[in-house]
Parts: C-alpha cells; structure tokens; sequence
C-alpha cells in the first residue's frame, strides 16, 4: 500500500469522524521520537504465508475460530485477541494495537520477543509515553495512518483489526483467513460500531485490489457502502 493510494480513504475517514490530521501528525512524530528503526525481517514469516487475522470480537473463543487460527502458518492478532489466544496456549506472532487496551500484553510480548505494531493517532498520545518507553525497543513496528515519516510506516488501514490485515498484505501474505470478527455485535458502543463499518469497506477494498475474496465478508458485500473508496480498485 503506497500512501497516495491510501489518502484518500485516510481524508474521508478525517472527514466522517472529525479527526484532526495535524493531530495524527504529532502523534506520529511523538512515536518516532520513542522508537528506533524495526528490522521488518522480524515479520518475514508472513511473506508468501497463510496469516491469519485475529479480531478481537466474541466469537473468537469458539473452537472452530480457534482452530483456524492454530491451522495458519502466522498470526496477527489485534488487540486483546491476543490475550484470548495466548490463554488458549496459541501463538502469536504479531499483535496490532492503538495502546487502548491491555497495556502490559503490549509490554510483555516486546520483553518475550514478540514483534507488536503499535499504531499512532491524534487520541493515543498519552498511552504512547506511558507504554512505549516500557517496551523492548527492537520489536516495536511504529505504524500511523497519516503520511509514513522517519521509520514510522503506514502499511494502510484503520481500527486494529483491518490494520493487521493491510500489515500482512504489506509484507507479502499470500492468504488472509480472518477469525473472531463480530460486524454485528450488539455490544460495542455505537462510536465502535461506525469504526467496524469503516474496517468492513477497508476490507472490501483490500480484497479488491489482491483479488480475493476474504470469508469473512461474504453474504456482506451488497451492503458495503463503497463511496469513500477510491474508484477503480
């Protein structure tokens, strides 16, 4: 994902929630100053892999959700998918977070060696400082959703979930299989739930442009609201 494909989706996602783009920005420069450079080779297993895409939704504890996510060559979790996983005595090989949650897994997994994406926005700078100066440096990826700068990269996407899908496309994952995603839960609050329906068009987009058709979106896509996507892809 090149930025300039990225940006517009990025302008609509500022437009649709009133984020502030200089905001991003500070963020983004705040964890460039905390971090160093990632050895992306941290991540090679993904390259021409099988990643499976852990969300964080209720029905990853299922044992078909989890089995699927055991029977894929790497996993990506986002969030707190990882504790659900790692309590199920499954590995995980990367986890994509915004520091919103689970702050000690996020430091915990640097100390075991465990590469984690941590992700930079106008809203997080707080739990930047407090979190990221505690973890091993070497296997923190600094990601944003504003403009790459510096060794922070914006491999695409938006909430944790379709960020750890963009990451595995980024670095070369030749199949998506996507586990414990809940579009529908009645439970999120509703700011939660117009995020899930921006990862839903980021899905859809992605799937467009690897031309694929990921299995969490079928019997999905006629409802997909497109408009913000960049036509053509």
């Amino acid at each position: 994902m090149e930025f300039d494909d990225w940006e517009p989706v990025y302008e609509a996602i500022l437009q649709d929630f009133g984020f502030d783009r200089a905001e991003d920005e500070r963020a983004r420069d705040l964890l460039a100053s905390l971090t160093g450079s990632f050895d992306v080779d941290r991540l090679s297993a993904a390259d021409g892999a099988r990643v499976a895409i852990a969300g964080a939704g209720p029905s990853l504890t299922r044992d078909a959700e989890l089995e699927r996510a055991e029977n894929a060559d790497v996993v990506f979790a986002a969030s707190t998918a990882a504790d659900v996983l790692r309590d199920r005595g499954l590995e995980v090989d990367c986890l994509i977070t915004d520091l919103d949650k689970n702050p000690e897994t996020v430091r915990r997994l640097t100390r075991e060696g465990v590469p984690v994406a941590v992700h930079a926005h106008g809203d997080n700078v707080p739990a930047l400082r407090s979190v990221v100066p505690d973890c091993v440096d070497a296997f923190v990826l600094p990601t944003t959703q504003a403009a790459p700068a510096d060794h922070v990269v914006n491999p695409g996407g938006f909430t944790d979930g379709d960020r750890a899908a963009f990451l595995a496309d980024w670095l070369g994952a030749v199949d998506l299989v996507f586990v414990g995603w809940d579009f529908d839960d009645p439970d999120v609050s509703p700011i939660k739930a117009r995020k899930l329906e921006w990862a839903e068009r980021l899905l859809y987009w992605l799937e467009s442009r690897r031309e694929e058709r990921f299995g969490v979106l079928d019997g999905r896509r006629d409802g997909i609201e497109t408009g913000p996507l960049p036509s053509g892809e």
